[in-house]
């Protein structure tokens, strides 16, 4: 099928890429033109496993093209997935303009021929018939600027443009770091309209995903695919991620009180997680969520039951939770050093999760600003982001090239984020550069048996 893909984030980026690998014909489009030329050249501008290879098998297979021309893209796509950002406003709510002008010019190119309009792009609940008012809006406004047949007389009649569109909410339930595995290994595929033409192309669109010819074990039965309705599908996307938050913000409460009564959250954890009810997963406890999805999907959430006149008290406790557990590892550096003026902390991990490099909403981020208000030197390693430029947007922090020169001279580290690199450091020699060897596991990530005989003091979160 003929595919169109506009914006190429982690969304729309990972979906062309992977949809081409299936044998789609994609054209993805950008209006950044430095980023059009680097994936032209089969570069991926965002750090995600196994995308690069993707795009450069599917560039060579000439499966995939990449423009900033959104004419040629919406002329091209039978599908049309709408994939740009909706970053979140200081009122919570969604900021809605990027898909507005992407619907608004989908209209003003659309001429002849059926097309699926799809919102991939997290949207406000009710945005599918937001969508296509917007897109009915550009056809208009296109049509304002036609000449009139024959010249301009006054019987003469405008030529009629026809568009002939579907919208359809298919949401991503992809993890930044997991995002291919997750697009060919799906839990559901999600898809809300009511038009059976548009729904049936979807899932022609799908099927070899749903029929697991991409996946790591082709013998499980096909993906569940969920049919629904525009504002259901939307809802499934918030409701997901909210409930995910709210679980990890659960087993971190949880964690504090085991920090007063002496349990082992780890273990506790362990116990529900058993329950088949509950489940094993986002049970770690640690320092908090972060990110470009959980805080703005629950923040805007909370902010559509504003507007509908219901006060969502689980989901505001949720982020006061994490909020709050964001500064624990200050808290426990402060009564394993007491004084933190003039000492100097080392941050092992900076991005929001492992084998990304995202760093929105970072909890790194909050422990850098707070250790710098009460007078600490900050230095961090990331294998990410101290590789990278990225060091260069950072303030407050000393980016340090490998783990031993972050070592050398700390009174204390933190552990931010779990990456996998981190189990296999050789900690001994870590221990005897530092001033104090004092380790504060922010995602009770490491063996404490293992660091106590490397010579650290290990402190864990709710352990």
């Amino acid at each position: 099928m003929r595919v169109c893909v506009i914006g190429t984030g982690y969304v729309g980026l990972v979906t062309g890429a992977c949809l081409a690998h299936i044998g789609h014909d994609v054209i993805c489009v950008d209006n950044n033109e430095e980023k059009v030329k680097l994936m032209k050249s089969g570069q991926s501008p965002i750090f995600e496993p196994g995308l690069s290879e993707i795009m450069q098998t599917a560039i060579a297979n000439g499966k995939i093209q990449f423009t900033t021309d959104l004419g040629a893209g919406v002329t091209h796509g039978e599908i049309l997935f709408i994939a740009v950002g909706t970053p979140p406003l200081p009122t919570g709510e969604s900021d809605t303009r990027y898909v507005e002008a992407v619907a608004r010019g989908i209209g003003s190119h659309l001429n002849g021929g059926y097309k699926v309009i799809v919102n991939k792009s997290t949207v406000p609940i009710g945005s599918g018939d937001w969508v296509r008012m917007i897109v009915l809006d550009g056809i208009a406004e296109r049509q304002k600027t036609l000449v009139p047949v024959g010249g301009g007389h006054d019987e003469e009649k405008l030529p009629e443009i026809t568009a002939e569109f579907d919208v359809v909410s298919n949401p991503e339930f992809l993890r930044e770091g997991s995002a291919v595995y997750d697009t060919f290994n799906p839990d559901r595929i999600v898809l809300g309209g009511n038009s059976s033409k548009a729904i049936a192309m979807m899932q022609e669109l799908y099927t070899p995903i749903v029929e697991r010819k991409y996946a790591e074990d082709q013998s499980l039965p096909p993906v569940p695919v969920l049919v629904t309705d525009l504002s259901s599908a939307e809802m499934i996307k918030y409701a997901a991620n909210a409930f995910l938050a709210t679980k990890i913000s659960f087993i971190n409460e949880v964690a504090n009180i085991c920090d007063r009564v002496g349990a082992d959250v780890t273990q506790v954890a362990k116990g529900i997680g058993l329950d088949s009810r509950i489940g094993n997963k986002f049970l770690n406890a640690g320092i908090g969520w972060g990110g470009s999805c959980f805080p703005k999907d629950v923040a805007a959430l909370i902010h559509t039951a504003d507007d509908y006149g219901y006060e969502a008290q689980l989901l505001k406790a949720a982020v006061c939770v994490n909020q709050r557990q964001r500064l624990i590892a200050v808290e426990k550096l402060q009564q394993a050093l007491k004084i933190l003026k003039g000492k100097t902390v080392g941050l092992l991990g900076l991005t929001f999760k492992p084998d990304t490099d995202d760093m929105r909403d970072a909890p790194a981020l909050n422990l850098i600003e707070q250790l710098n208000r009460l007078g600490a030197k900050v230095k961090a390693y990331d294998p990410i982001v101290s590789q990278s430029g990225l060091r260069d947007g950072l303030s407050g922090v000393l980016v340090e090239t490998d783990p031993e020169r972050l070592a050398d001279g700390c009174d204390a580290l933190v552990l931010v984020t779990e990456w996998q690199q981190f189990n296999h450091l050789d900690y001994a020699k870590m221990a005897k550069l530092m001033n104090h060897p004092v380790m504060i596991d922010g995602r009770n990530f490491l063996d404490p048996e293992t660091m106590l005989r490397a010579g650290f003091q290990y402190i864990g979160v709710g352990r």
